[in-house]
């Protein structure tokens, strides 16, 4: 167990800068249960921090697009898929 905290970077070729997202954790010294249930507690804000900020990138990303009525429907049923919007 180490003193770092819980870190993750998010960059993306729209953004000039990464943005770095930390959450403490206990010192190395806390017993392992109570390390445990702190990263796991610092995990969830961490993705609740990263979730926040791509859903701002893609209603940013809509509004320029100026398709704010997206059907978001089609638009879960193609996540993760490139050229979804191609083979129609």
């Amino acid at each position: 167990m180490s003193d770092q905290p819980l870190t993750a970077i998010y960059t993306s070729p729209s953004t000039s800068s990464a943005i770095v997202f930390t959450h403490p954790l206990p010192h190395s010294s806390t017993d392992q249960t109570t390390y445990v249930a702190a990263l796991r507690e610092s995990t969830l804000k961490l993705q609740d921090d990263i979730n926040a900020l791509l859903t701002q990138k893609m209603e940013e990303d809509k509004a320029i697009a100026g398709t704010g009525a997206v059907d978001e429907a089609k638009a879960e049923e193609n996540y993760g898929e490139e050229g979804a919007e191609e083979e129609e």
